[in-house]
């Protein structure tokens, strides 16, 4: 069985993607190589990313206990597509809602603060890479409405963000809407991929009984 048969929320940028581009040619070969990316972001050199996963850490603190760390839901109507949740809420053991936390510039925060009545179009233009990895989430989830948070990052230091205490006032909270024009396209471009998922699944199943 080859693990990496999956569209996860973040690849959807690359799915998306012109088909002659790099990014969708590296999805394409990633897709069907059996060879599964291990990322251990706390470690990564790269400030942004190191920074990301410490202070999630730190934002699953302040939330109630019924929410958990990097849930897995599997679409039931296309099962090529599966995301991991930052923080899904859970009852009686479904999800009912979700958190995707992306963190921002304090320069940033200021802008999305001061986002009026029309936010999910300001940030389907602006954050056009998060919000398509909203709506690939909410399609996997089965859900019409989720979370897309924006925590302000203040520094880089990890002792700093290891003993951070997140305050509300450092991050904005945004209701996304199911988009079915961008979930329409994320499906289309999805049927190649389930295809091929779907042969590779028949093969098996005909060894299996063999």
């Amino acid at each position: 069985m080859i693990e990496t048969l999956y569209i996860g929320s973040g690849d959807v940028a690359s799915l998306l993607s012109d088909k002659n581009s790099e990014g969708f040619k590296k999805l394409l070969q990633r897709f069907v190589s059996d060879e599964k990316p291990y990322y251990n972001a706390k470690n990564s050199p790269i400030d942004a990313l190191r920074t990301g996963a410490i202070l999630e850490d730190q934002y699953l603190k302040i939330l109630p206990d019924c929410y958990y760390s990097q849930y897995i839901v599997v679409s039931e109507e296309m099962n090529v597509f599966r995301a991991s949740l930052d923080f899904a809420k859970l009852e009686s053991g479904k999800v009912v809602d979700f958190d995707e936390l992306k963190t921002c510039s304090f320069d940033d925060f200021l802008q999305l603060q001061k986002i009026g009545g029309n936010y999910q179009e300001f940030l389907k233009k602006t954050y056009k890479k998060y919000y398509n990895q909203v709506q690939e989430q909410l399609y996997c989830a089965n859900l019409e409405l989720a979370n897309l948070v924006f925590l302000v990052v203040y520094s880089y230091d990890d002792l700093e963000n290891y003993s951070r205490e997140i305050k509300e006032n450092e991050y904005v909270k945004f209701r996304i809407k199911r988009d079915l024009d961008v979930i329409n396209s994320i499906t289309e471009r999805g049927k190649l991929f389930q295809m091929i998922k779907d042969f590779y699944d028949e093969t098996n199943n005909t060894i299996s009984e063999a």
